[in-house]
């Protein structure tokens, strides 16, 4: 039995209906209805009686009601003193895998200068996960590429990004000075996994524009696809960012895309009902500065015409 369990109880007891629980607490209906049978394995009582799809509040349900609430009502109180003795506050940031690689620690580094009395959390996965996560009340605040898809967030565009295809040195393309994009159909590509925004904004492209590709690589780690790119001869499609190192070297080769439709933002994201905390605001206003991603890349690059 955890604080979790007692808050999650208390909420269905107060609201009489787990999928309200579950909304207000931006949980799955099938957690709340977990978390109250291992409350009611824990004690060995019934806490509610269900009667044509009704929930009752038992006895045994009405003492735990009481104790629970003085429960969590005494650990938010200790967990606020107890932070607020060096003013510490907590902030969970999600960032999907482009930006973890690009601009993340960069961005971390600034707000923990900045305001060193702030406890940071980071996770990075693609943007479905970071949009979940953010739904379920997992991190406070998502900064991620692709599309999001629940109308209970809020996106709001900041840092400019612009993606590229990229082609080892070996690869026939990288002689070239265009390359038609007819020119892609059939041809091998190294991609992101499903959930990625990189791989939704070039496959809806690939089929807006009647191109076929063939998948012969998979895989969430933009080092991963980089080397298959190199090593195989793939093509890939990844932000100009991550490939400043490889087009110095030579060992990588890009191809733009000249018609502006690979041009995105990478977006700071959090639920509607969320207070903004001072973590949040201090996060946000560093982003707010980049307006551009940063990178130095210059160089000689292959045109994508249609």
């Amino acid at each position: 039995m955890t604080i979790r369990h007692l808050k999650i109880f208390i909420e269905v007891a107060e609201s009489g209906k787990m999928t309200v629980a579950a909304e207000k607490l931006f949980i799955s209906q099938p957690t709340v209805s977990q978390a109250i049978r291992e409350l009611e394995e824990h004690y060995g009582v019934l806490l509610f009686e269900r009667l044509n799809r009704k929930l009752y509040i038992t006895d045994a349900g009405k003492k735990l009601l009481s104790y629970a609430k003085t429960v969590v009502s005494q650990f938010d109180t200790l967990e606020e003193k107890m932070f607020s003795l060096n003013k510490i506050e907590k902030i969970r940031i999600g960032a999907t895998v482009t930006v973890g690689e690009c601009v993340l620690s960069d961005i971390i580094n600034r707000l923990r200068n900045e305001n060193p009395k702030f406890k940071i959390y980071s996770y990075a996965n693609n943007t479905e996960i970071i949009e979940e996560k953010l739904l379920n009340g997992e991190i406070d605040i998502g900064i991620v590429e692709g599309k999001v898809k629940s109308n209970d967030l809020i996106v709001i565009p900041e840092i400019r990004d612009r993606l590229v295809l990229i082609c080892g040195a070996d690869h026939p393309f990288a002689k070239r000075k265009s390359v038609n994009i007819k020119e892609l159909n059939d041809k091998e590509f190294a991609m992101r996994e499903k959930g990625s925004g990189t791989r939704e904004l070039f496959e809806d492209y690939m089929i807006k524009n009647g191109v076929d590709i063939r998948i012969a690589f998979e895989g969430n780690s933009q080092e991963a696809i980089k080397r298959e790119v190199m090593r195989n001869n793939y093509l890939a499609c990844v932000s100009v960012c991550l490939v400043e190192e490889e087009v110095k070297e030579s060992k990588i080769h890009i191809i733009e895309n000249l018609d502006g439709e690979w041009n995105r933002h990478f977006s700071v994201v959090y639920h509607k009902d969320k207070i903004m905390t001072e973590g949040m605001k201090a996060l946000i206003k560093i982003i707010e500065g980049y307006e551009n991603l940063p990178t130095k890349l210059e160089c000689n690059s292959c045109k994508l015409i249609k």
